[in-house]
């Protein structure tokens, strides 16, 4: 399986629309085949992207006690502030009610990771958790700007895939997502002894769809992001680093709101492909960073089924659900 790769700088061209419907459509392609595509030439400039990660590891060398001058919040509600390795656990069981055994279970094999999580400063629902502002002067008002500006091109994306989809209003998606329910993730996963990952007594990331409507992704160059085969279940395929690339996908709310046209890929993280990424007589893992940033509508946006990808023949397969419900099944098992 090879993830497409789209050049988004036609896109940006109003005046040329026959460009624009191009890109859509590829895009939308992309996004229907494999779920994954490497977005180039957007509008994040490579100074703004080694900006962000500086500032991430910045924060991540932070000591332990100032780190979590900005914990998260206990429970699975407010998904904000600081998660130290160990208490999140990913995993794509849904919440029934009855899971206590099932959670206890999920967690026999830790992630090995730390997490901060910042949202909206106009989210009252999800408010931020900041560590004081002289601790790391600058950070806060720096990822409040990028949260912006990662909402922006976001926005633009949504707005070719509403194109590509033939939707007669291109600002279908983009309205619905506001930029209030987004969510901005920096993720750093700690070495690792190379064995324990392949004997499965860690994991850095295991197999999973995301809760958003789209996922635009950032990663440095260590690798170890896998994508499934959906013409192979069960099998994946690296998705290696692109430089100043997006990595976006398509997260479990766009496929209910396309009725599977898109579609949303099982990813997991895992070892890097090259031995390269080792280092020592132990196999430690290189250390990795990424950073995700979730495109979610608002919490009481109700999804359900856009009517130009329904028919007779194809009826809607979901019922509608809010974002809030959704949000509230998967969080549950995470934390």
């Amino acid at each position: 399986m090879k993830i497409p790769v789209v050049d988004f700088s036609s896109w940006y061209n109003t005046q040329d629309e026959s460009s624009r419907q191009r890109v859509a459509h590829e895009l939308v392609e992309a996004c229907q085949k494999v779920g994954f595509v490497y977005i180039v030439n957007h509008s994040l400039t490579e100074t703004t992207l080694v900006a962000t990660f500086d500032w991430m590891r910045r924060f991540f060398e932070l000591s332990d006690e100032q780190k979590m001058q900005a914990p998260h919040p206990e429970g699975w509600a407010v998904h904000r502030g600081y998660s130290w390795p160990g208490l999140e656990k990913v995993t794509q069981v849904m919440s029934n009610g009855d899971y206590e055994e099932s959670r206890e279970k999920l967690r026999e094999v830790p992630d090995v990771k730390e997490i901060c999580d910042i949202g909206s400063e106009n989210n009252t629902d999800q408010p931020n958790q900041w560590i004081p502002k002289e601790t790391l002067p600058g950070f806060q008002a720096f990822m409040v700007r990028f949260y912006e500006e990662c909402h922006k091109v976001g926005s633009e994306i949504l707005r070719a895939l509403a194109t590509g989809l033939d939707l007669e209003d291109e600002y279908y998606l983009t309205k619905k997502h506001s930029g209030y329910n987004n969510q901005l993730r920096l993720l750093h996963y700690l070495p690792v002894p190379a064995e324990d990952l392949e004997k499965e007594r860690t994991s850095r990331c295991p197999a999973h769809t995301d809760w958003s409507s789209i996922t635009l992704l950032f990663q440095d160059d260590c690798g170890g992001l896998e994508v499934e085969d959906v013409s192979r279940p069960g099998t994946f395929a690296p998705a290696n680093p692109l430089k100043n690339a997006i990595v976006m996908n398509v997260g479990d709310l766009l496929q209910r709101w396309s009725n599977n046209r898109l579609r949303s890929t099982n990813h997991r993280v895992r070892l890097p492909q090259l031995s390269d990424r080792f280092e020592g007589p132990n196999r430690m893992t290189r250390e990795r960073y990424s950073i995700p940033y979730f495109m979610s509508p608002d919490p009481d946006m109700v999804i359900e089924c856009i009517p130009s990808c329904m028919s007779e023949e194809n009826p809607a397969k979901y019922k509608p659900i809010t974002q809030a419900e959704y949000n509230q099944m998967r969080a549950s098992m995470m934390y």
